[in-house]
């Protein structure tokens, strides 16, 4: 099963590489200390994350599950660090390299959607001059990604009216004629948006030209995901994180039900239909967990 969409260029080879050292060569646990038979998992209110949290409880009895709700892939990687959630979804652009967190699995891409009406005169990046603009919510991947690509084309905060609304508000905002275009990035297809395209006839602006400055891959997006014409955008992976913490069996049994029943979480979240093992071990800049990297030592060819 496909999921709809198209990566254009290949899955970077040093992420792939990063992710068999950690196979070939193990990981050492990082904490010892006994840790909650729980998993508490940081989840948006319309995301994988819930639907991964009743996976969990439905397959592994004895074991705790609840969801902390949050809106932001920098609040998920916060609630994580500080030991109030076990595990949680963060794109990879929000996360530092020295980041304590370890990772499970690269989930899916992210794909960064600048959207606007399909009457609008708005068809570049450059045309966001002096326009209602929203970049995403705040601290959410959105906004770390709309930020790069606005520095990277050199637009300052004073170029636009500038407005942090996330996916819900900006496309109320967008259908009422009160905001120009709006950024959101998230799996394909994002749920809020095809809602949005069933009333509104939308369009996507082309961004595959900033992949190689900001080092990002190329999707195609199909007219079908949204009923616009075909577009092709740039996208970031997102990560399944974990706490250094979490018991290695907790983090071997959640990597194997995440990759044993893709096809079910798929059927709420299509994004993830992309997932396999190749892809999944990629985890760049986190280091997978030792309970991960068993996982994937034991299925691997």
């Amino acid at each position: 099963m496909n999921a709809p969409g198209t990566p254009v260029n290949a899955l970077p080879r040093r992420a792939v590489l990063a992710g068999l050292a950690a196979l070939l060569g193990g990981a050492s646990c990082s904490s010892r200390a006994p840790a909650a038979r729980r998993i508490r998992v940081a989840a948006g209110a319309d995301d994988i994350g819930r639907e991964l949290a009743a996976l969990i409880d439905r397959e592994l009895p004895g074991i705790g599950v609840s969801v902390v709700t949050t809106t932001a892939s920098a609040a998920a990687v916060a609630l994580v660090e500080r030991g109030e959630t076990e595990i949680g979804f963060a794109q990879a652009g929000v996360l530092a390299p020295e980041s304590p967190v370890t990772a499970l699995a690269r989930v899916y891409d992210d794909l960064l959607h600048l959207v606007v009406q399909a009457d609008s005169p708005i068809t570049t990046v450059a045309d966001l001059r002096g326009r209602r603009v929203s970049v995403g919510a705040p601290g959410s991947g959105t906004a770390v990604a709309a930020g790069r690509l606005l520095a990277a084309a050199r637009m300052p905060r004073d170029a636009y009216d500038r407005r942090e609304l996330g996916l819900d508000d900006a496309t109320g905002a967008l259908a009422r004629g009160e905001l120009d275009a709006f950024f959101f990035a998230g799996g394909l297809p994002v749920a809020g948006l095809r809602r949005l395209s069933d009333t509104l006839r939308i369009r996507l602006l082309d961004l595959s030209g900033w992949a190689g400055t900001l080092g990002s891959t190329v999707w195609n997006v199909p007219g079908s995901a949204y009923r616009t014409p075909p577009a092709a955008t740039i996208a970031d992976p997102t990560l399944l994180v974990a706490s250094a913490a979490m018991p290695e069996d907790l983090a071997y049994d959640v990597t194997r039900l995440l990759l044993e029943h893709r096809d079910a979480l798929a059927a709420a979240y299509p994004a993830i239909e992309a997932l396999d093992l190749r892809s999944a071990i990629a985890t760049m800049p986190l280091p997978l967990h030792p309970g991960a990297a068993r996982y994937y030592r034991s299925v691997k060819p």
